[in-house]
This record gives C-alpha cells, structure tokens and sequence, in this order.
C-alpha cells in the first residue's frame, strides 16, 4: 500500500479530533453528575418532594454555570462545552417534537385586509375542502377554488388584493393579470412563512431548551420543533403555538347588561319548560330525532333530559360579583365552553340591546390553582379591531410596589400615542382597559391618574415568574403572522427516554462484544486486527456526530450497531479474498496485496448502493429516521476507510515483523472450501418457493391488510403505564363506549402493565383545547385502574415517573397522507437509483433487472409476513415512518449482497472465457458463498441483540430488519442472480463475454 505515511497521520489526527469531540461530552456529564451530588447533599430523602426539590436545585445549578464565562474545560466555559457534548434526540432525552401548520388561509386574509368579498371568502372555504383530499399546498387549492368561481372577479380587484398598503408596496397594480398576482402572492407567503419561522427561533432561543432544531418543511407551511430535554411539554406547547396577537379594548360597563342577562336567562327557562312539555306529549318520537330538549340541553350544559336547569344562565354566571368595570361575572372553567355558546348564539345576539350589539365576551386569565374566571365585556365594533394591537417595542419581567410578578412593556411612536388617547378616555369616562393576549385578558386595569403618555404600560395578571419570562418572550419575539397548529407531535416523558438509553447502551454494548469475538474466532490474528480498526471505527463515528452537531436518537444507535455488523462485510470479503489467493499458492505478501486489490472493487459497489438508500432515506425521513440515515451515511464512510486502510496498516506491519497470518484459526480453516453447488440447477424450485411466498403475502395483504400506525392514516396514541397488568381488551372496549372515544384500540406493548392506544376520535380537530379535552376524557376513562392517581400526576412529564401517561404521539389526516406518499416515494426512488447505479457499473440492463426483481421479491414478503403476524405478534408490528426506514435499509442489504456477488460473475467472465454461462454463474455464487453466509450471520447476530435487548419501541423495526436480511441472503443467491441469467443466456450471454472483455481492455490501454 502507497503513502502509508500519510494514512498513518490521517487515522492519528481523525482519531484525535474525535477524542477531542467526545471529551466534551464526557466533561458535561462529569459536571452534570456532580450537580446531581450536590443536590443530592442538600435535600436529603428525609425532606418533603425531595425528587422536585433536587431537580429544580440542579437545573437553577447548572443554569448559573451557563452565565459563567470562565474556562471549565480546554479553555472554554460551560455554555461551550455543553453545545459541544452529544445532543441526544427526543427518544432518550424525552421531550416534543412538532410539526406546525402555518395558516396560509390567515396570511391570505391578511393580505386581502379581512375583506368581507363574497367571492374571495367562498374560494378559501372552497379551498378548505379541496385540501381534505389533495397534496397540493392551499395556495394552490386557493386558486383552483378561486378560478372555479371568479367570473369577471379579478384577484387584484380593490376588494381583494388591491388593498392600499400591497399597491403603495408595489406588490400588486390594480388590473394586474391573475397570474401575475399569484406570483406575487406566493412571494408574500413564502415570506411570512419565513417570518413565521424566525419568530419561533426566537421564542425558543429565549426559552433556553438545550440543543432545539427549528426547520421549514418544503414550500408547504409546515416547521418542524425538536425540543429535546423540554421539561414542561404544555409551556413549550403554549410558546409555539401562541400568536401572540396583543389588544388593547375598552371595557363595557357590565353592570348596563343587567336586564340583557336577566331576559336571556327567562328566554332560555322559558324555552326549556317548553321543550319538557313537547317531550311529555310526543312519545312516537323517532330514535335520533333532535328536539327542543336536546338543543336546550346543549345550551345549557345539561347531560341528560332529566337534569333540571333552574336558571340556565345564572346557575353558570355569577353575575356582579367581579368588581371589575367590565366584569360581568365569575365561570367555573369547565363551564366557560357552554357559556360562550349561548352569548353568542343567534337568538342572545338578537336580544342585545343596540348599544351592546358589538360586545365581546373574553374570559380573564385564572389566578394559580383557582376554579373559576372573570367574565369580561369588552366594547367591540362591526370589524371586530381593536382601538390598538401590537406596537411593542420592548417586554421585559419584573415585579410592581406589592412584589407582584408582571410584565413591563414599552410601545412604539405610534402605539404610545394611541395608549396615551385610550387612557385619557378611559379615566374621563371612570372605565378600563383591558389587554388581551390570544382572546384571553391578562388584566383589565382602571384609570386612576389621568392619561399615561410615553407608551410605557405594565400587565398584571397574577403571573408566576416562568408565565412572565415566557410572555415577555413572545412580545419581544413578536406575533406569528397567522395561527400555527400543531398537525403532528410527539411527546415523550423523561423515563421513557432513560429506559431507551438504558436498552441502547445494552444493545450496542452486546451486539459490539459478539462482533469482536465472532471475528476473532473465524479470522484468528487477522480478525484481531479487524477488531482494532472497528473500534476505531466506532471512535469516528461518534467523534463525527458529535463534531457536526448530530442529534443522537434511538434509531441512531441501531443505526450505528447495524453499520457495525455491516462494517465486517468489508473486512470480510477482503480476507476472504486473501484467503482465495493463498490457496492458490501465493506467497503470504502477494495474497494480502492481491486480496485486498480484488476486494475493492466490490467494497465499494456495495457500500454505494447501501449509501444510496440512506441518502434517501435521509432526504425523505425526518427526526429519529434521518438521525438513523446520518449514522448509517457516517458509518459507512467510516467503515471504508478504516477497513481499507486502517485494516491494511495493521496487517502489513504485523506481516512485516515477520509475523505468519493465516486468516483462519483451526475450525474455520477448510470451512466453505472448495464448494461446488450448481445453483441455476435450483433455480425453478426457487421460482416455485418465491411465487408460493409472494402469492401468499399478496393475499394476506388484500385480505388482512396491515396494521397502519398513525403515521400513515392520522390519530392519536398514548403510551399509558399502569401500576399493575390490566386487559387491553377490556380497555380497548371501555374506551370505544360511544359516549367516550367511540372507537379505539389498545394493546400490550412490552410489559402486561403497559398499553398503546390509538383512536381517530376528533382528529380533524388540531387545536390544543381539542388534545386537552381528549386527555382528560382518556384520564376519567382509565381512573378504575388508575389507583386513585390524580390527573396532574397522569399527565406530569416528571423523571422517575413509574405509571400514568408516558408518550403522546398526534398525526393529522392530511399530513398522514403526505407521510404515505413520501414514504412512496422514498421506496420507488431508492429503487429508481439503484436500477441506474448498477446498470452504470455492469453496463448491461439484465444485471439491474436481477437486482430490481430481487428487491421486489424482498419487499413484498416482509410486507407479508408482516400482514400475517401483526395480530399475534407479542410485539408492535404497525406500519409506520421507522418501518419505511426499515424496508429501504433492506433494500440496501439486499443489494449489498446482490452486488458483491455480480462483480464476482465479472470478474470469472474475464477469466474464464472458456468457461459456460452457467458454470460461471455457479461458481461466482458457490466462491461468494462464505462471505455471504458469513456477513449475514455477523448481521443477523447484531439485529438479534438489539431485537432482544433494545427496547420495544425499537422491537418491530429490528424484527423487519431481521426477516429482511434472511429473505435478502436468500434472493441475492436464488432470485437476483438467476433471473439475470434467464434474460441475458444464449447469444446475449456471448454478447456479454465480450462487452466485458471489451471493457477490461479499454480500462487496461487507460492505466
């Protein structure tokens, strides 16, 4: 081997750039551990909530450490030091991960000024039902609704996008062409989607969560949010999601309504005691019939016809009893839903008095731990604006004269003098102001000095010091352009993530020692070798990670344990190619140097082909997936240069100092020599067992079916954790009781105490209150067996949490559909790539046709086993994201295997000219068969550990990984290569004997 100099100072310097890298991670746990041990100290178990206690100490430890700036290790401080340590993902962190929907209906309504065009508004709900069952983005649905309906209506119409502020921008001339507005409307989108994204980094940065990754998701709308390590899930959720849209409304002197309320309330009894009178009397009523009743009841709250509702708005409202200019009365926060939708039904608008039809009801934020809320009337107008919006400059946190948490704020030019014009009035007319986040009032203060010039203000609002922070945050960050809802989450407790940790290090820990002692018993002192270069191996490979900032997840460490079983292919087909040359007499040198040499070639063409389908796995995959195709991409590269060369490096010095090797130890040394199987003679009884295969998988797949997770038809799951075995069965019928989700499905998942649920019920309903409502109707559904936990503790995301609600995960219909189809994609692409990489390095479509069938072949009988099994499989076997990542890592094996053995067929073409068609087949196969056997057990021991060993969240994609690699085996040696040779015997096999020829003689006049 040439320039071993320079190799030699690559590996040291690759190698100490690594150390370097990982120190830091080892240096923040050193730090982490001994905050751990001084909080330990410090409250004792003897003290009451001692866990929380320790827990808040540690993190307001570390937090001061960050303000530092003095050197802790290598000359840097804290904050450097724990932004280079491993990042680790969701999976063994704990965390939320979310994909937001930016609401281009808003941004567009924006544009458009809100305008009340008819035309305009039936093309976005025109739009809104197109996006139910299109992938288009709603731009572009927009203008489909838009075109259908428009007539002579022209998108830059005044009434439309010719609004004064887009035409003084220059973004839109009135009689612009349609066309040409829509260009620049998705200009104007994309920026405010941009816009949409910069505001949440900001938000998050200030929020202070270690290590967070914000991204845009195409051209869609969509941003995606890692918050790894996030304590508080509801806070972080409230932060994203959150426009932040600050109001500032005069208050309506509530006590004027008195008599509206009073009449309201006599409206409702009155139409109560009729409906109770029309249900006496009409006892034909047909079965699900609405009546009267059922309309009062909804109105009212009340659960059935029997409930009596004396006064169906007093016994909700406590009116008066606020002392609030605006306060109209106090709600219990359970009932403020009901409330809201009999002020603002038809018939109460109707009865509002003239001077109150533009009111607006707004309930007041509730004080900490309290039941009820304040009822707010604020003064409204026909375009529902408020007098003013926005205008922060400036929000910082602090405390007022009474040591009250609040928040400070500073407005602009404008706003200061519009606050200075609403105080005056308002302390002329004795009312008040309220300030109102997100439709809900933060306070509502009177005027007791006069006007307040300058802009300076201050909100109250009964703040804990993290509600302020976060609130100061947001107004500093500034308002979202439009809503942002969260269409797919995840959200895993800190246990799940330690337990995840723990069974990964196992896995890895276990799959690494039988790898090095496989190795050392089949090769001897050559596997030895192949053992240092692999843990060298594992060293760059975190060292990389960790230096590029990679987020560590659990499909990473399975990433990184499979590329260790893969990684001994190379080293594999290089020994036994020198194992090759020394049975043909070679002295000890010329085998290594020639071992190695024909080796490479087909290195390379499998690691490629396996590259390729991570490349797109990475391209297409998102979270755990694409940090599963980063360790998979890095581990191979890494794998390369260490077998090629550092592999080399080690052989050759030991060979040099006069040391015999003889790539074999006593057991292994005749193994799989001198075979002779006549392979194509097989073929049709492989054909035969294939179609039985890949007929009966195709008929469990048209009548089983498989079990689709969420990932690929929308819903929600959760992970619930019970102190002792419960029946899923059981649950899975309580929880599809009609009156609860309807339909539902639990079962065990890993331990009998411990159940997946998943339900469809109000998935079209993305909202927070909507996730809040359904985890509380989960909570009174499962309190039997719960033991008397309360709902904070079911929902809390403590570490050391033993039961309750462990992981939330939430898909919505449309990006359930998007998932599908970029999975889709992800396979018919990958094997797209391949089929055009293979006939690039063969030349010949016959070879690529082989591979492709293969694939296929491989493909559709995982995807059976998996539609036969699922449903007694004692182990989660849902289609999913990780299961596409599944079928392409497949696909790379399968094609790893397939390529190693047709670049042997190449080679035996331009050796044995004289030689037939199928003899050269034969031999190729019978000559690639120990490292074929060889490499497939090495991997199939790897997956087998982390199947066992790895934690059942991980336990359906190894078990796919594992029929794979036996059906993979099983093709490249039956399918792919036989199938080649049918299409290409007779003439186009003597065609090819030359083309080869050809080839290696134009490569021989290049050298």
């Amino acid at each position: 081997m040439q320039n071993k100099g320079l190799v030699k100072l690559f590996a040291v310097l690759f190698g100490l750039v690594s150390i370097y890298q990982l120190s830091f991670s080892f240096k923040n746990n050193a730090i982490e551990k001994n905050a751990e041990e001084i909080a330990a100290a410090k409250f004792s178990t003897d003290v009451e909530d001692f866990k929380e206690k320790r827990k808040a100490f540690e993190a307001n430890y570390l937090d001061s450490l960050s303000g530092v700036t003095e050197s802790v290790f290598l000359g840097e401080d804290y904050s450097k030091v724990k932004d280079n340590a491993m990042k680790l993902g969701l999976d063994l962190k704990g965390g939320l991960e979310a994909i937001l929907q930016v609401s281009v209906r808003d941004i567009l309504k924006g544009l458009a000024n809100n305008t009340k065009d008819p035309v305009f508004n039936k093309a976005l709900d025109d739009a809104d039902i197109l996006q139910t069952n299109s992938q288009d983005d709603y731009i572009e649905s927009f203008y489909v609704a838009f075109d259908a309906i428009k007539g002579d209506k022209k998108l830059a119409s005044p009434d439309i996008f010719g609004t004064r502020s887009l035409v003084e921008a220059g973004t839109v001339k009135i009689g612009m062409s349609d066309a040409d507005v829509k260009s620049a409307l998705s200009k104007k989108i994309d920026e405010s989607i941009n816009s949409a994204l910069q505001v949440l980094r900001t938000r998050i940065d200030q929020f202070g969560v270690a290590s967070p990754n914000i991204q845009r998701l195409g051209s869609s709308g969509r941003i995606l949010v890692e918050l790894p390590g996030v304590k508080d899930v509801e806070r972080a959720k409230a932060l994203i999601t959150g426009t932040a849209e600050l109001e500032f409304w005069f208050g309506y002197k509530a006590q004027d309504l008195g008599q509206y309320f009073n009449d309201l309330n006599n409206a409702l009894k009155a139409k109560q005691e009729t409906a109770a009178v029309d249900t006496e009397a009409d006892t034909t009523q047909e079965a699900g019939e609405e009546t009267a009743d059922d309309i009062i009841g909804d109105l009212t709250g009340a659960e059935d016809e029997t409930a009596v509702v004396v006064n169906p708005f007093y016994d909700l409202v406590a009116v008066n009893s606020t002392g609030y200019y605006s306060g109209a009365g106090l709600v219990k926060l359970t009932d403020q839903k009901k409330v809201l939708e009999m002020l603002n039904s038809k018939e109460a608008i109707a009865m509002r008095p003239a001077a109150a039809k533009n009111v607006r009801f707004v309930f007041e934020k509730p004080k900490e731990d309290s039941e009820v809320t304040t009822l707010h009337v604020l003064e409204g107008n026909r375009d529902n604006v408020p007098p003013l919006h926005g205008s922060i400059d400036d929000a910082r946190e602090g405390y007022d004269q009474g040591n009250n948490v609040v928040v400070n704020m500073q407005m602009d030019a404008a706003g200061s003098k519009t606050w200075e014009e609403m105080t005056e009035r308002a302390y002329k007319e004795g009312s008040n102001i309220a300030i109102v986040l997100d439709d809900v009032v933060y306070s509502a203060p009177g005027i007791s000095s006069g006007k307040i010039a300058g802009g300076r203000s201050e909100i109250k609002g009964d703040f804990t010091i993290n509600e302020a922070i976060d609130l100061s945050n947001v107004l500093r960050a500034g308002k979202l352009p439009a809503r942002a809802s969260i269409i797919q989450s995840d959200e895993v407790g800190p246990t799940l993530g330690q337990e995840a940790i723990d069974s990964g290090t196992m896995s890895f820990l276990i799959a690494l020692a039988l790898v090095l002692v496989w190795m050392f018993f089949y090769y001897g002192k050559a596997g030895a070798f192949a053992d240092v270069a692999m843990a060298l191996n594992i060293l760059l490979i975190f060292g990389i990670l960790s230096g590029l900032g990679a987020v560590l997840t659990l499909p990473g460490i399975a990433g990184i344990v499979l590329t260790i079983g893969m990684s001994v292919d190379a080293n594999v087909l290089i020994f036994e190619r020198i194992r090759e040359e020394l049975g043909k007499g070679k002295d000890q040198k010329s085998a290594i140097k020639d071992g190695f040499g024909n080796a490479l070639s087909s290195i390379l063409d499998a690691n490629i082909t396996t590259g390729l389908t991570a490349l797109i796995l990475f391209l297409f995959g998102t979270g755990p997936i694409k940090g599963f195709a980063t360790t998979l991409l890095v581990g191979i590269g890494t794998s390369l240069f260490t077998a090629i060369f550092i592999t080399r490096l080690l052989v050759d010095w030991y060979v040099n100092r006069g040391g015999k090797l003889d790539f074999s130890t006593g057991i292994t040394k005749n193994l799989f020599r001198n075979i002779n199987i006549e392979f194509l003679k097989k073929r049709k009884l492989a054909y035969i067992i294939s179609g039985v295969l890949i007929l009966g998988s195709l008929a469990s797949l048209f009548t089983n079916g498989l079990d689709q997770g969420v990932d690929f038809k929308g819903g929600r799951t959760y992970q619930v954790r019970f102190d002792q075995p419960v029946s899923s069965s059981e649950i899975s019928t309580t929880l599809s009781d009609p009156a609860i989700f309807g339909s539902a499905d639990a079962k065990t998942f890993g331990d009998d105490n411990q159940l997946k649920i998943t339900t469809k019920f109000r998935i079209d309903e993305a909202s927070e209150e909507a996730d809040n409502e359904m985890r509380e109707i989960l909570f009174n559904a499962l309190q039997p067996h719960l033991n008397g936990m309360s709902y904070a503790d079911f929902i809390s995301n403590k570490e050391g949490k033993t039961a309750g609600l462990m992981k939330k995960y939430k898909v919505s219909p449309t990006i359930a559909d998007d998932i599908k189809q970029e999975s889709f994609w992800a396979v018919l692409g990958s094997l797209i790539v391949v089929f055009l990489y293979i006939l690039f390095r063969f030349k010949r479509w016959q070879f690529s046709l082989g591979a492709v069938a293969a694939v296929f072949h491989d493909v559709l009988i995982v995807l059976g086993v998996f539609s036969i099994t699922y449903k007694f499989m004692p182990f989660s076997l849902e289609i999913d994201q990780a299961f596409i990542a599944a079928i392409l890592t497949v696909i790379g094996y399968s094609l790893n295997d397939t390529v190693v053995v047709f670049d042997r067929i190449r080679e035996y073409f331009n050796e044995h000219t004289d030689w037939d068609f199928d003899k050269v087949i034969d031999k190729s196969l019978s000559s690639t068969l120990s490292r074929t056997l060889n490499t497939s057990l090495t991997t199939l021991v790897v997956l087998l550990a982390i199947f066992i060993f790895g934690g059942e969240s991980i336990r359906g994609f190894m078990f796919a990984l594992i029929v794979g690699v036996v059906v993979g085996t099983y093709s490249s040696l039956f399918i792919a290569t036989p199938i080649m040779f049918d299409s290409v015997k007779g003439d186009a096999a003597d065609a090819l004997k030359d083309k080869v020829k050809e080839e290696e003689l134009e490569e021989g006049a290049q050298a």
